[in-house]
C-alpha cells in the first residue's frame, strides 16, 4: 500500500439490516449493550428486540429501522474506534450519513439517535400521504437514465435517487413513471430490478419532510466535523455547520451521490476502505467502482470476529 495513503470508514444506510444485526458486540461488551438501550430510549423503540428478534417486517419499518440501524452502525464504530483504528474520512450512505456525523463529532450520539427516529417519522408520514416506487436501473450509465427519467416524467414525479456505481442507478417515484422508466430502460439494452421499499426515497414525493425536519435540526447542536465527511448531496467535504443542516435536510429528498463520493476518495489516495456496519452492500459497490488496477484493500466490520480479521489485514 501506498504510503501517506488514506482510510475512509463507510457507514451503511436502508436495505443493509437483517434480524440478528449486532448480536456478537451486544454479547461480548456491556458498552454497546448500554449503548442500544439509552437509544431505545430516546427513540421509545424496543430497539434491542427489533434487531436481535424483529420480526424482519416491523424492523424494516422505516419508522424504526431509522433509529435501529443507526444504534447497529454507532456501536459496530465504537468497537473499530476503541480498536484504535483511523479514519481520514467518514462517509454513509443515505440514512448511514448519521453514523458519520456522529463519529466526526458533528452530532453527539443521542442527538444522531433523535434525528433520525424523527426522520424516520417524517419520512413514513409522507411516504403514506404520497405512495410511490423504487427500481434499480443496471447496464446504463448517468447521462442515459437522466434521459430516460426525463422521458417518463410525463406519467408522473421521477427522480434520480441514488447513484450508486457507474452502471447501478436507483430512481424513486410515483409508481407509473417507475414502471414507464423501466420501459424505457429495457429498450436501451438495461434492466430494470424493482426494490422492496416502503416509499419513494430521495424523490419529489417526501420532500414535504424537509420542512419539519429542518426545525428538528435547528434544534440539536451541530460543530464542525473533526474529520472530514463527504457529504451525500453535494459529494464534498463542508466544515461550517449552517451548511450541514442545510445539507442534511436537503438529503432527504436528494440524490444520493455514492459514485462521486467513492471517485473523490481515490483522488484523495484513500487505499484503505472499511465498511461499519452491516452487511456488505457498500463494499461491493466500492468494488464495481474502483478499477482493477487501483491498489487497495476494502474491509468490513460487524462483529469482533470481523474487527479481529480487518486489525490483521491492517
Amino acid at each position: 500500500m501506498h504510503k501517506g495513503a488514506k482510510t475512509a470508514i463507510m457507514f451503511p444506510g436502508q436495505g443493509s439490516q437483517y434480524v440478528g444485526m449486532g448480536q456478537d458486540f451486544l454479547a461480548e461488551h456491556g458498552e454497546a449493550r448500554d449503548f442500544l438501550t439509552r437509544a431505545a430510549e430516546i427513540s421509545g423503540l424496543p430497539l434491542a428486540r427489533l434487531c436481535l428478534e424483529g420480526p424482519e417486517e416491523e424492523l424494516t419499518r422505516t419508522l424504526h429501522l431509522q433509529p435501529a440501524l443507526t444504534a447497529i452502525n454507532l456501536i459496530c464504530w465504537q468497537a473499530v474506534d476503541r480498536a484504535g483504528i483511523k479514519a481520514d474520512f467518514f462517509v454513509g450512505h443515505s440514512l448511514g450519513e448519521y453514523a458519520a456525523l456522529a463519529a466526526a463529532g458533528v452530532l453527539s450520539f443521542d442527538d444522531t439517535i433523535r434525528l433520525v427516529t424523527r426522520r424516520g417519522s417524517l419520512m413514513e408520514r409522507e411516504a403514506a400521504a404520497n405512495p410511490g416506487a423504487m427500481a434499480a436501473l443496471v447496464k446504463l450509465d448517468i447521462e442515459t437514465v437522466r434521459e430516460i427519467v426525463a422521458g417518463a416524467t410525463a406519467q408522473g414525479r421521477l427522480a434520480i435517487a441514488n447513484h450508486n456505481s457507474a452502471a447501478q442507478i436507483v430512481i424513486s417515484g410515483e409508481a407509473p413513471a417507475v414502471a414507464a422508466a423501466a420501459a424505457l430502460a429495457k429498450e436501451q439494452g438495461g434492466k430494470a430490478i424493482p426494490l422492496k421499499v416502503s416509499g419513494a426515497w430521495h424523490s419529489e414525493l417526501i420532500r414535504g419532510a424537509v420542512t419539519d425536519f429542518t426545525q428538528a435540526l435547528a434544534a440539536v447542536p451541530v460543530a464542525a466535523p473533526r474529520t472530514p465527511i463527504l457529504f451525500n448531496v453535494t459529494a464534498a467535504p463542508e466544515p461550517d455547520p449552517a451548511r450541514i443542516r442545510e445539507i442534511m435536510a436537503r438529503q432527504i429528498a436528494a440524490t444520493v451521490r455514492w459514485y462521486e463520493i467513492v471517485q473523490r476518495l481515490m483522488a484523495e489516495d484513500v487505499r484503505t476502505f472499511i465498511e461499519v456496519g452491516p452487511k456488505t452492500v457498500l463494499s461491493g459497490l466500492v468494488r464495481k467502482i474502483i478499477p482493477a488496477d487501483y491498489d487497495c484493500a476494502i474491509l468490513q466490520v460487524d462483529s469482533p470476529a470481523t474487527l479481529a480479521a480487518c486489525r490483521q489485514a491492517l
